[in-house]
């Protein structure tokens, strides 16, 4: 393996975790995410082909990048994900290799994604009540994400398993306990995620967002919660049961920002870098990958993007403005 210097944005933070959309598509229609009749998706020739998805990935693994998150749109309605996800399972350095998914298709695809090497998984599950999950999803596909989240937690090499729930204020405040018993009850890690400023109808505002430390408090009224040390670099903040059955993760990232140890870029589906979730600003690798850049070149376009990674986020502050993509477009 070739190694190169690593990687660093001008404020110091060494960038060692890549979030790679394979896809802008999505078979759901998530309300904090996109319009009910969807949104125009990219021509398949826009599309990071698998090969210029390697390149990229083994280069800044060259650059000391050792996580690699799969995502979406939904990773797995593209045409031969799990090919993918052997190839980039191969390139040195890559330690390790996640996925986040709606888990519709999780159940066809679970023993694949496995062989080919992935090492942990996200499902996405607002709701563990069907009519509920439905309203929020617009799909009635409930017990068909539960037999994929099942299905994923056969293999003991899969962990942990973490079920991540979008926290909307009238909503989630149901679904807090239900959830709480969830986590109690299997393997997996439940999280909370506070509403960002992503929905591709564009109607958020400050007060839908149901605040992690708001569902703390249902929660640990109930069942009482003791927090863990936050790992370095950590979105989440995760609490055990005091008894000891479970965790439960919140991630607040619009009450509680934590972008000062943040490490992490994005690539989306169309060949672009983002270097924050909430950037006006994308560096095009797409054109010079397909113009013949060599390796050398594409290492100077990343690090000045990367380079000119922004301190923080400014949701909620006066003047934010909204990025033009969505959740979907951008990547989860």
């Amino acid at each position: 393996m070739m190694v190169r210097e690593p990687l660093f944005d001008g404020h110091g933070r060494r960038i060692s975790d890549l979030r790679v959309s394979v896809t802008d598509r999505c078979n759901f229609r998530c309300q904090y995410c996109m319009p009910a009749d969807g949104l125009p998706w990219l021509d398949r020739e826009e599309i990071l082909r698998f090969e210029e998805i390697e390149r990229v990935v083994r280069l800044l693994a060259e650059m000391g990048v050792t996580d690699l998150r799969l995502t979406g749109g939904e990773p797995l309605v593209r045409r031969e994900f799990p090919r993918l996800v052997a190839m980039l399972a191969a390139i040195p350095g890559i330690e390790d290799l996640s996925l986040t998914t709606n888990a519709y298709l999780l159940e066809r695809d679970a023993d694949a994604l496995v062989e080919a090497g992935i090492t942990r998984v996200n499902v996405s599950i607002d709701s563990l009540q069907r009519d509920r999950f439905f309203q929020l999803t617009r799909r009635d596909s409930l017990p068909r994400v539960l037999r994929g989240l099942e299905a994923i937690a056969r293999h003991p090499e899969v962990r942990p398993i973490k079920v991540n729930a979008v926290a909307l204020r009238g909503f989630t405040e149901e679904e807090a306990l239900p959830f709480a018993e969830f986590a109690r009850s299997t393997s997996y890690q439940v999280r909370f995620i506070e509403f960002m400023p992503l929905d591709g109808d564009r109607a958020w505002s400050r007060d839908q967002v149901l605040t992690g430390r708001e569902i703390r408090e249902i929660i640990d009224r109930v069942h009482p919660l003791e927090e863990r040390p936050r790992e370095p670099h950590a979105t989440a903040r995760v609490f055990r049961f005091k008894d000891g059955r479970g965790e439960i993760g919140f991630i607040n990232p619009v009450s509680e920002p934590f972008c000062a140890d943040c490490n992490r870029i994005r690539l989306t589906a169309d060949g672009k870098l983002r270097t924050c979730l909430f950037s006006l600003h994308e560096t095009d690798l797409r054109t010079p990958l397909r113009a013949g850049a060599s390796d050398e070149e594409l290492e100077t376009i990343l690090r000045n993007a990367v380079w000119r990674k922004e301190l923080k986020h400014h949701v909620g502050e006066r003047g934010f403005r909204q990025p033009p993509r969505s959740m979907s477009a951008i990547g989860g």
